[in-house]
């Protein structure tokens, strides 16, 4: 990293792996989950829009290129700072509340003892595209229309099938065809699932955008670029899309619990949410600032983190070594526990959970050998709540047990052997004059909910997060928003935003960020190096998804960190699971050095699916 001193001589380079170089320029990067999404991000660039412009056209892509990781129904956290104010960084909130109809009494009384996986009970509020809206109308500078044009062509016009697709389609093909006819007749077009390559087609999503985009132009609201823009977020919350929406959901279908059941969406839990900003919350690590959500996600988990190993020497936090690994992988848990502990859309007591004195307290609780134990902190007047710890789920006598029941559950991000069989989308965007942004759009997955046949889409499953049981800092409460694993991140040194990155990965969003940040800020690792080097997550806390079980001293290993590292965390008593060398991770990141304004970009190798481009 240009802006960032020498690395520590503690932290080992090594020479099993390459790595692609950083990208550089000083006009504009971009970099996200897939190369449509960035291509589009970059021609706004190109074109003078801003890093708000790009962002919000890549998204609205990446609704129509990877919809079995994120879709219009679903939710987006964001953080960024403006050119304007580049040292405040400011949450972009996309994360819609639960319905009014969604309450703990209605969900035990139709058979459920956790909110399912997938189908409309499991919907919050629909909130990513209003907040796009919010940012484009707010900080962009291009009209509505031509922002959208980009996602409105390929869904038109159609393009490549990517071949993840076609696997997560064959996965719930049985469910599709089965039980959720409308999602077959828009992702198995005539019966058959498209092949990998193949030219596919939304035109049902095409309609909905033209429309959203075409309403502003006529009436008092064209008169502004502004205006023109709300009108076209009041048509999304109260008009045809709303209306379709809430109609879609009056339809039993077959949910992951194996039973059928209505969604509790109503217009008026539309037409009353609307995105918006807030503060971020931050801590400071090694002379910098990182930046997160607050804590109705899970961002203030890694800055807890942050906190506790900002206590240690820095040969503890090198993660490709047995010391700094089992370093990390303890301190995650930590965290991890409080954010089941504390965490939710309610009164949390952050400034403590952020304090010194109590991350010190909680280093204290790092031995040498590895923790199998659930063990949140301890803050005065609060009672920390600890969920039910299981390690399977067995559904509710008289739950059903048909055959598709868990399938298209939620965001089975990584499996215990590594495999990725469903996820989340990112992209992070910067441009010349210094507007930075990093957001993380998911939810709404194709396998989320029968798809609404008009609207080319379906509703996501974000209330899953929530508990049914009473007294928790995340039951479900009609109004509250559910606690997101969306957790993009900034970070600024020197008062100035110097990074923007995040990844896709449910529970291990935050995990595989940490590894880049101590490689970067104390390793002295470039972008790239750090992506591509080998990382590591615990899976020893209660999952955030359906059906939210967890694995007491679980870590989950790339076998490029080397055999002597894990044979020395296997001493320790970690319960390892070894993957393949290039498994784990989906990191992209945007960096930008504010004394000469030069400009790096660096997208994650694994899956031949992450970009970054600019000039």
């Amino acid at each position: 990293m240009a802006d960032i001193a020498a690395g520590s001589p503690a932290f080992t380079r090594p020479d099993t792996f390459t790595t692609r170089p950083t990208l550089q320029g000083t006009f504009g990067m971009s970099a996200s989950t897939h190369w449509l999404a960035t291509a589009a991000a970059q021609a706004v660039l190109e074109r003078g829009g801003n890093a708000f412009d790009a962002a919000t056209a890549g998204a609205f892509v990446l609704h129509v290129v990877e919809p079995h990781l994120n879709g219009p129904g679903g939710d987006m956290t964001g953080v960024f700072v403006t050119a304007e104010e580049p040292g405040r960084p400011v949450v972009l909130m996309g994360q819609g509340p639960a319905p009014a109809g969604a309450k703990v009494e209605h969900y035990l009384a139709e058979g459920l003892d956790l909110v399912p996986g997938s189908g409309a009970l499991a919907a919050a509020v629909p909130a990513a595209v209003d907040a796009w809206l919010l940012l484009l109308r707010d900080h962009g500078t291009w009209e509505l229309g031509d922002v959208l044009d980009f996602a409105i062509g390929y869904a038109r016009d159609g393009h490549p099938m990517l071949g993840r697709v076609g696997t997560t389609i064959a996965a719930v093909a049985e469910l599709f065809q089965t039980h959720w006819p409308t999602s077959a007749e828009l992702w198995m077009p005539g019966g058959r699932i498209p092949a990998e390559g193949e030219l596919v087609h939304n035109p049902a999503y095409a309609r909905t955008l033209q429309r959203l985009a075409d309403v502003g132009t006529a009436g008092p609201a064209g008169h502004s670029r502004e205006g023109r823009i709300d009108a076209a977020r009041r048509e999304w919350s109260e008009g045809f899309v709303a209306k379709a929406m809430v109609e879609s959901v009056q339809t039993p279908h077959r949910h992951s619990s194996g039973t059928d059941h209505r969604g509790v969406l109503a217009l008026e839990d539309l037409s009353e949410f609307q995105a918006g900003y807030e503060d971020a919350a931050t801590v400071e690590f090694r002379g910098h600032t990182i930046a997160k959500t607050g804590p109705w996600g899970q961002g203030p988990a890694l800055l807890q983190t942050l906190a506790i190993l900002e206590g240690f020497d820095d040969e503890y936090l090198d993660p490709s070594t047995e010391l700094g690994a089992h370093t990390i992988l303890e301190a995650q848990k930590l965290a991890l526990a409080d954010r089941e502990a504390y965490y939710g859309d309610t009164d949390v007591p952050l400034d403590q959970l952020l304090s010194a004195e109590y991350c010190a307290g909680r280093r204290a609780l790092i031995g040498e050998q590895a923790s199998h134990e659930f063990r949140p902190g301890s803050v005065p007047g609060y009672e920390p709540y600890v969920p039910e710890l299981r390690t399977h789920y067995t559904p509710p006598t008289g739950a059903g047990s048909a055959g598709s029941a868990g399938l298209g559950v939620g965001e089975p991000t990584v499996a215990p052997s590594g495999e990725t069989r469903g996820d989340t989308c990112h992209i992070d965007v910067v441009d010349r004059w210094g507007n930075m942004v990093s957001a993380t759009p998911s939810g709404g997955w194709l396998q989320s909910s029968p798809a609404v046949p008009e609207l080319g889409f379906c509703l996501g499953t974000r209330l899953q997060m929530t508990w049914l049981e009473p007294g928790t800092p995340s039951t479900l409460t009609p109004g509250r928003r559910p606690r997101t694993t969306l957790t993009p991140t900034l970070v600024l040194r020197d008062g100035k935003a110097v990074t923007a990155l995040g990844s896709p990965g449910g529970d291990q969003q935050d995990q595989w960020q940490l590894p880049y940040l101590l490689r970067t800020i104390v390793g002295g690792y470039s972008p790239q190096q750090a992506i591509d080097a080998p990382t590591f997550h615990t899976t020893s806390m209660p999952g955030s998804f359906w059906p939210r079980t967890w694995e007491p001293g679980g870590a989950v290993v790339e076998d490029r960190l080397g055999e002597d590292v894990i044979a020395g965390l296997e001493r320790r008593g970690h319960a390892v699971t070894v993957v393949g060398g290039w498994t784990l991770g989906r990191l992209s990141a945007v960096v930008r050095d504010p004394a000469t304004g030069v400009l790096q970009a660096a997208a994650n190798p694994r899956g031949a699916q992450g970009y970054a481009a600019g000039r």
